[in-house]
């Protein structure tokens, strides 16, 4: 029975109230152990009579197994999967065991958002997850992604979890409740209703004491306790019968029962199919008959119901089990496997468990289990697979082999400290020159992704050395990835040079091969600024990949960093484009927020400040569940930096944000773009204290960002009298513009010498940043350098020059959003003797992040379903969405809305 719990039970209620009225949402209920989550959970269906339930709960027997607690729970709606895109549709049905798969995990999960959403679109849906804990990992992440990505749909997903177990629901951003102990009266119901008597006050207050509150705990010690002593006529025991925990009242009424009852028992606990006929059959063979399942029956810790074992709470599993000797545990395992000869998945897992040496047939059987586990995009499952197998292999290249492969499963199932672990597992076994080579190049991915840098340099280092001399085609491509590692600033205590490791190519290899090889020469250039070179090899590989496309995973991204390390704005806003359509076609997850973040680069760069905000906000939530929480750094930087330039103060909100991430977490190959992007938000929020911005933006490190953030520094400078820094960077920024001979250099340039100049040619040299400007697609850059312009001419005292400039200077802020250089420019005006009039906003400023998203994607032709599959949204979210940009841009249809001009 439910006692009491009455905050919990409203904030359910809220939860199916909203999911009634089309706002979906989630809430997890957590606890100890017996504090009541399951009864709650119970209660809340009683209230949802109006709802369609689909349940499902963690086993922990279970939790090798991919995808086994979501196939559960989506079984009812299979008819339904047909229904949805294509590729969501295959990739669920693999994930579900009805299909061949081809590990396309993301998909799989918005196909699961998508069949939840599709099914709640005739009567709310409500989703019950219990012992959350125990889910499978694969079950467990497409269940969150759902959770996290519910809004207009009629969904509520409420989950279940027990707090202070080995294993944890990862799942702190989702709203929580939390239940602890019961007291006075709420104590005395649990207590009355067991017993069937009355409970003293005094030995409700002592039972409440020693069991914590716990309510299981009470019901059990009224079911113990004899009616005088809960009636306070007769003393109570000391200790009372729950010293060890209820665990161990459940461990001593399984020790009371008889040895064939033990084992059925055993036997129960070590399942996880609950099917009686699964049990019974296994159990007959440790001669534990009908008679031993009777017993266990009236022991009330077990339940039959047809042809379903329960027991009666998860505790009697793990008490049970745990209570076995490992060679009682065995041979259970064994007589399972025996019986389990249809389910392959679970027949390989109990012959893992009862084998205590190498087994060449449980090796193979759980190398299946790792191929179908991968193939379902349950990398978790295969990785633990895999691991299990290397244990019962005999030491060497076999066991490194499948350790190397448990580990690349693991880092793509996001557990970067297991990967890591199996790595250096595998380091102790890998002799082959090749594998070991990529063996090393994961360590450096897992390394430069979650710690450090330069140690994954060095690793790529190693392995690249390795691989040159065995093969050319995987030396080339490590080669080419330690260059460009170096030219972020990544060093190792080795002298090797990258570009030193690999021949170049014939002139008639293949596309990929020649445009990796003018990459390599590019990034080895840059880390010797050698700007020139870097620019000359980088536009070949531009060339060559235009006019022969490749799709290569490690070619395309490596395009993409060229294009940012010689300021290619264009360039970059277009790979990342591409990068982007191809990566949400995919359903490619990761590589979305790959896309996202890099190409919100080029966008703050060239003034699309609205696309870069909602580029990070949408990636922001894609790092969640990667297993590195320091990625949502970089996000998280890129909006504070936004709201900087735009005199938002929730920059100041972001910033404190992105320094708890960078000291909670390692944040990996991007700390240090983070930091650059944090030190100019902060130059930009002091902006009317020079000495203080300029500490902060002299602390910009990454070359890539003192030249954007270079106008800045020219300003703080000058207006703090420390012309000698400004000086230093344009030195600097002198070099660049040489070797590329970009616009937007030379235009930066210029006008730093404007600003520096002392001979009286100032206003020449505005005038050829200006000129340079016209080709460049920097508008920020632009309007500052009509500005300062504007400003030189006012001091000048030739107001009418001034005006045109600062007119100019004042319309492309008041376009980008920039509010400080807006105020700036109109005072500057004011200055002049000319009053600015304030410019109507268009309508478009007022849409959301999704709505500027849906509104953009709907613009270029795409249907609610494959917006949706886009965004990683459901269609309703879409719909949702959609119509909300019709009411505020004041239009009724597709066509309408595609019709207007819209900086989205």
């Amino acid at each position: 029975m439910l006692a009491g719990r009455d905050p919990e039970r409203a904030a359910i209620a809220a939860l199916l109230d909203a999911a009634r009225s089309g706002s979906g949402g989630a809430l997890v209920v957590r606890g100890v152990a017996g504090v009541g989550k399951s009864t709650l959970l119970v209660d809340a269906l009683t209230t949802a009579a109006d709802l369609r339930v689909l349940r499902t709960s963690g086993v922990e027997s279970e939790s090798p197994l991919a995808f086994a607690a979501l196939q559960r729970l989506l079984w009812p709606l299979r008819t339904r999967i047909d229904s949805l895109p294509a590729p969501q549709a295959s990739a669920l049905r693999a994930a579900m065991g009805e299909a061949e798969g081809e590990g396309d995990r993301f998909r799989a999960f918005l196909g699961t958002l998508s069949l939840l959403a599709d099914a709640a679109e005739q009567t709310p849906l409500l989703v019950v997850v219990d012992d959350a804990h125990w889910l499978d990992e694969a079950s467990a992440a497409a269940l969150l992604f759902a959770a996290r990505r519910l809004q207009a749909e009629r969904v509520a997903l409420l989950f279940a979890a027990r707090d202070g177990d080995a294993r944890r629901f990862d799942a702190d951003d989702l709203p929580t409740v939390v239940l602890g102990g019961v007291t006075g009266t709420d104590a005395d119901a649990l207590l009355s209703a067991r017993a069937g008597t009355d409970i003293d006050p005094a030995v409700r207050e002592q039972l409440v004491t020693g069991a914590g509150g716990n309510p299981l705990a009470l019901v059990e010690l009224a079911g113990v306790l004899t009616a005088d002593q809960l009636t306070g006529r007769a003393p109570l025991p000391s200790p009372l019968p729950l010293t060890g925990g209820v665990e161990r009242a459940f461990l001593h009424r399984y020790r009371s029962l008889d040895e064939p009852a033990q084992r059925f028992l055993l036997v129960a606990a070590t399942d996880d199919t609950a099917r009686l006929t699964v049990v019974r059959d296994a159990a007959e063979r440790l001669d534990a008959a009908d008679t031993a399942l009777d017993a266990a029956e009236r022991s009330g810790l077990l339940r039959v119901d047809g042809d379903t074992v329960t027991l009666y709470h998860p505790l009697v599993r793990s008490a049970v089990y745990r209570a076995a000797t490992s060679a009682q545990r065995r041979a259970v395992h064994r007589v399972l496997a025996d019986v389990l000869t249809g389910d392959p998945e679970r027949r390989a897992w109990h012959l893992a468990a009862a084998a205590d040496r190498p087994d060449e047939d449980v090796v193979a059987a759980l190398d299946g289990v790792a191929e179908r586990a991968a193939a379902r995009g349950g990398h978790e499952a295969a990785a633990a697979a895999r691991a299990r197998a290397a244990e019962l292999t005999v030491g060497g290249e076999a066991r490194g082999r499948r350790l190397y492969l448990a580990a690349s499963s693991a880092w793509l199932g996001a557990h970067p400290s297991r990967a890591s672990a199996l790595a250096r597992a595998a380091a102790a076994d890998v002799t082959d020159p090749l594998l070991r080579s990529q063996l090393l190049a994961l360590q450096g991915q897992i390394e430069w992704n979650t710690r450090s840098l330069n140690d994954g340099y060095d690793l790529v280092l190693q392995a690249a050395e390795l691989a040159a001399d065995v093969d050319p085609a995987p030396a080339a491509q490590l080669a080419m990835l330690a260059a460009s590692l170096a030219a972020f600033g990544a060093r190792s205590p080795r002298t090797v040079n990258p570009t030193a490791l690999v021949a170049e190519p014939a002139p008639d290899a293949p596309t990929r091969v020649r445009a990796a090889w003018a990459l390599l020469q590019g990034f080895g250039a840059v880390a010797r600024c050698d700007w020139g070179t870097a620019a000359e090899s980088f536009r070949c590989a531009f060339v060559l990949t235009d006019a022969d496309p490749v799709d290569d995973h490690v070619l395309q991204p490596n395009l993409g960093i060229a294009a940012m390390l010689i300021d290619d704005d264009e360039r970059g806003l277009r790979l990342h484009e591409q990068q982007l359509t191809a990566a949400r076609r995919a359903g490619a997850l990761n590589m979305v927020e790959h896309a996202l973040t890099r190409g919100a680069h080029f966008q703050i760069a060239t003034g699309a400040w609205s696309k870069a905000a909602a580029a990070a906000a949408e990636a922001l939530p894609l790092t969640v569940g990667t297993g590195h929480p320091g990625l949502s750094a970089l996000p998280t930087a890129q909006l504070a930096l936004v709201a900087a330039l735009r005199g938002d103060d929730a920059a100041d909100r972001h910033l404190d944000r992105v320094a708890e991430i960078r000291d909670k977490h390692p944040v990996g190959i991007t700390d240090g773009l983070v930091a650059d992007l944090a030190h100019w938000a902060r130059g930009l929020r002091s902006a009317a204290q020079p000495a203080t911005a300029l500490h902060h933006l002299m602390q910009i490190e990454g070359p890539v960002w003192r030249r954007l953030a270079a106008l800045d520094l020219f300003d703080a400078a000058v207006r703090g009298d420390h012309q000698d820094l400004a000086r230093t960077w344009l030195a600097e920024l002198e070099q660049f513009a040489a070797g590329t001979e970009l616009p937007a250099a030379t235009a930066v340039v210029e006008h730093g010498r404007a600003l520096l100049d002392d001979e009286g040619d100032a206003e020449t040299h505005f005038r050829r940043a200006l000129a340079a400007h016209t080709d460049s697609p920097r508008l920020r850059d632009r309007a500052a350098t009509h500005l300062a312009f504007g400003e030189h001419l006012r001091r000048a005292r030739r107001r009418v020059d001034a005006r045109d400039h600062l007119r100019t200077a004042l319309a492309l802020f008041e376009d980008l959003g920039a509010t400080p250089w807006a105020e700036r420019a109109t005072q500057e005006l004011r200055a002049s003797g000319e009053t600015a009039r304030r410019r109507d906003e268009t309508t478009a400023t007022e849409l959301t992040r999704q709505e500027r998203q849906v509104a953009a994607l709907v613009r270029q032709g795409l249907s609610n379903r494959d917006v949706a599959a886009q965004l990683f949204v459901s269609p309703r979210t879409v719909d949702f969405h959609l119509r909300n940009c019709y009411a505020k841009l004041g239009v009724s249809s597709r066509a309408e809305l595609t019709a207007l001009r819209l900086d989205l």
